[in-house]
Order: C-alpha cells, then structure tokens, then sequence
C-alpha cells in the first residue's frame, strides 16, 4: 500500500502521522495520506509566501506556458491518476462520466484557462488624463476542495489562480486525497519551488486555513455550512472569498416532451457521478399530462444502467463515496416514504455494510417532502407533478439554494423564457449540468458566492490597481 507524500516548496513534505484511505467498492485500506498539523500548516504558507514574491513577477506569457505543460503532464499520467480517482473515490475508471472523463476534463480546463489573457484596459486616454486599470494577483490562495471529483475541482481552483500570480496551497478532502496529493507532485516537477502546495488531515486545517492571516484568498467547494463557517472565519483578515456550496438543482418538464426521449437526458443530469455532484439535478418537476409517461420512462432507463465496482467491466455508476453521505441519502429516502413518497425504482436499505445504494426514484406529490427540500447528494430523485408553468416555477425556486436548474421543452422559445424566472445560476435547456470551461459558474443565494471559469473566473483571482497619469 503506498504512502502518499506532501508538497511544500517543491520538496516532499513527511509527516509524523498517516491515516488510511478506504475504497468505498471494498471498504478495504487503499493508501496511506500524511496527517499534517497546524504547525505544518505555518510553514507551508511561509513557504507560499516567499515563493509569491518571484512567481508573481514572471511574465504572463511565461506563466502561461508552464501551466500548458502541466496539461501536458496531466495528460500523460491521466490513466495513473484516474486508477486513483477510482480507487479512492468509487467512479468507474472507463464509464462515459466516469474518472478517465474526469482527467480529461482536468486538461481540457487546465489548457483552456492558459489560453486567457489578462490584459490592460484604458479607461481614459485624452486631455484630462490617462487611466490605466491592471489586474495584480491576490497573494496566497488557498484551495478546499471536496471528495466528488478531487482532480477536476482542484485543477478549477489551482489553475487560474496561479496564471494571476498567485500561489497556492491545496487542502483536499481527507475521503480523497490521494489523487490531488499525486497531482500536486506532477506540477511540482514542472513549476518553480512553492508555487502549488499540498496539505491534509483532518477539518481543525481547515479553520486554521480560514483563520490564518497569511492566506488572502480562499476558494471553498463544498457545503453551504461549511462555506458559511469559512465565511465567517475569514472575515477576521477580510480574505477574499470564492464560495461554489450545495445545490438544489431543478428540472422542468413540460408537457409537449416526449418521455422515452427525454429520459436518458434526465438520468444523467440527475445521476451523473451517482448523483454526487453539486450541479446535478436534485428535483424533477413533470407536467401532469405526461407525468406518468415519464416516470415509467425514467424507470426504465434506469434499469439499464449498470452499478459496481469502478474496475468492473460495463460498470457506469459506483458506491456512493462515504458512509456519513449514505446515511443521509438512505435517511432523506425513508423520510420521503414516511411523508408520502411512492418509491417507484430503488431504496431505501435496511443493511449499512455497503456503500452501494441503489438507484432510486420517488413519486412525491408535495414539495415539502424532505427529499424535496433538501439536497440528497446521492443517486436518489424525487419526481413531482405540476399543473401550470407558474406553478412550476414557484415550486422550482422554492429552495435557499440556488446553482443551476433546467427547462424540457421543444418549443425552446418558451423555455427560455422559463429559464429567465428560475433563482440559479445557470439555467440548461433539454439539458443538465454540463459545464464549460469558457462559460462562467457560480450559485445565487445560499449555493455561493462568486464565480469560476472563463474570464470572470480568472479576473476573482485578481484585484484590481488604476493608475492615473
């Protein structure tokens, strides 16, 4: 079993305790991750600091070209990485979303976002003066990520925050570190000493993390709790803060679709990494008219789609991640039954000595039911009928939460419209969840603050100096 080692100012970074890292397939130890301490911690980011003064100095063209070799590198040990991703995170390595797509989706992002410039804007330039606006990189950033796809969120955070300027220090997951850990050693073998750090243990790094008035930036994927606890934390140094939380996620089904049509669409917006992903869609609203068409559609679908372990063959759908998420998937579903919910497809499990939990459709009449209303993170949706579009709409944007949701319509004139009255931050149409990297991301209300992706995502990595002459 390996032991995986830290990154701190280029060199591997030991630490005097180790803790394991279960396969949620096998429940079986799958390596051993370093345990840092807080002490440790110090000396990262004194490190990340001294290694800013240089790295934020380089040219950006030359910024540019090392972060196209680490796509490079990335691409090469894709099939290492995505062995680790699997092992550690429970997504088959071959499935069409699976952890071979995670890696390409982490290079694909990694060479799109060296393509962005960042260049200077004149605001003014005639006889009462020249305004110049430049954007400066932050400093320190440090970046949380969580266990549902730990390269491709760690590559979102790390790599437009370096092409600014900065540096970083990356706190996986402790569920799944061991893949950001491996990714981290790559790049430092391309970057210059400290610019990308690795640190892992337990959740007391992370409000030290928040606390730390040497970190000026934090980029937190994860819980809207969480996120509110790191929030409040770092507003002792009044840090910078790029918050992607939980979502709620719902679709709109009109009544002019048709349901065998549309239901691989919706499988996979709903249960594209078993559900664990923070834009999938978490609640489906179905127009009456079609509703039973749908759900008998959606059912079968289902049935088609083979879980097991990530190495099987044929294998699309994995366990979920952790026994703490299969508590709370498993207890959202029992209660969903107790208040009403018809279990069309699946769940609940009285047996816990799995991970694996079906997939599982609920038929539920009211939006209060708590499978509704609250975010299950797993391979579990509920499916409630409406009426009217207005009613679809109010029912759709009652929720704190606020990331992305999506309208099923042929006519898409009228889905558009729809979609301009859903509280998100992306609508899809007659899709779900698919992200871009040249399109910016973000949730409103209680699902985060800020954004990620394109331009506007590279420019939250910056502030902002006018200089006047």
């Amino acid at each position: 079993m390996t032991t995986y080692s830290l990154m701190s100012g280029s060199k591997k970074f030991n630490t005097t305790e180790t803790f394991s890292v279960i396969n949620p397939s096998t429940l079986a130890p799958v390596g051993e991750c370093p345990k840092a301490t807080v002490d440790d911690l110090h000396t990262m980011i004194a490190e990340s600091r001294k290694a800013f003064e240089s790295w934020s100095a380089i040219p950006y063209a030359e910024r540019q070209a090392y972060i196209n070799q680490i796509a490079d590198a990335l691409e090469k040990h894709s099939e290492e990485l995505a062995s680790i991703i699997t092992q550690e995170q429970g997504k088959p390595i071959g499935a069409s979303l699976g952890s071979m797509f995670e890696m390409g989706g982490a290079v694909a992002w990694t060479r799109y976002t060296a393509s962005l410039e960042l260049p200077v804007k004149v605001l003014q330039d005639d006889e009462n003066g020249h305004i110049e606006l430049h954007r400066r990189p932050i400093g320190v950033v440090a970046s949380i990520t969580p266990w549902n796809w730990p390269v491709m969120i760690a590559i979102w955070h790390i790599i437009p925050a370096i092409l600014a300027g900065n540096t970083v220090i990356c706190k996986p997951s402790p569920y799944t570190p061991l893949s950001t850990l491996r990714m981290i050693e790559i790049m430092n073998g391309i970057l210059p000493q400290g610019v990308v750090s690795s640190i892992s243990g337990g959740d007391e790094l992370g409000a030290a993390i928040s606390d730390h008035p040497g970190i000026d930036k934090i980029v937190f994927t994860g819980s809207t709790e969480t996120g509110k606890k790191v929030m409040s934390s770092s507003a002792k140094s009044l840090k910078n803060l790029t918050l992607e939380l939980g979502g709620n996620d719902a679709g709109i089904v009109l009544g002019d679709c048709n349901p065998d049509e549309i239901a691989p669409g919706l499988f996979w917006g709903a249960f594209i990494n078993n559900g664990q992903t923070c834009a999938a869609m978490k609640r489906l609203y179905v127009h009456r008219s079609i509703y039973k068409e749908v759900c008998d559609s959606l059912t079968a679908f289902s049935k088609s789609v083979k879980m097991g372990d990530g190495f099987a063959d044929g294998a699309e759908l994995g366990p979920i991640q952790n026994k703490m998420q299969f508590n709370i998937v498993n207890q959202l579903v029992k209660s969903s039954i107790e208040q009403g919910g018809n279990v069309l497809l699946g769940g609940p499990l009285d047996s816990e000595d799995t991970l694996f939990f079906p997939i599982t459709l609920v038929a539920v009449e009211n939006n209060d039911n708590a499978l509704v209303q609250n975010e299950q993170f797993g391979p579990a949706l509920p499916i409630i009928p409406f009426d009217t579009v207005e009613e679809a709409i109010k029912l759709a944007n009652d929720s704190s939460a606020g990331l992305g949701g999506s309208v099923w319509s042929n006519d898409k004139e009228a889905a558009a419209k729809i979609a301009e009255q859903m509280e998100c931050g992306t609508v899809w149409l007659n899709k779900h969840g698919a992200i871009q990297p040249n399109a910016p991301f973000g949730g409103v209300k209680s699902s985060g603050l800020g954004v990620e992706f394109g331009e506007e995502g590279l420019l939250a990595n910056t502030t902002i100096q006018c200089i006047f002459s």
